[in-house]
């Protein structure tokens, strides 16, 4: 059923164990940026959307008490 007789075998799969763990890692981390990275972007324009409206809040509001 399993075709590697140990792990070492496994993973160095016949010579091309190099060029497989390296896809692997490669694709799990482009899968992980794909993922965090538009987490990330929200959670700063949120920031900047909630920074504006208070900026925006406060000079409404002293130039409503000028006038």
């Amino acid at each position: 059923m399993f075709q590697f007789e140990n792990i070492q075998d496994f993973i160095q799969m016949g010579g091309h164990g190099p060029y497989v763990w390296s896809a692997y890692v490669i694709s799990l981390s482009v899968l992980i940026w794909l993922i965090i990275s538009p987490v990330r972007r929200k959670a700063k324009l949120l920031k900047d959307i909630a920074r504006q409206q208070q900026r925006d809040l406060a000079r409404h509001s002293t130039n409503g008490s000028s006038t």
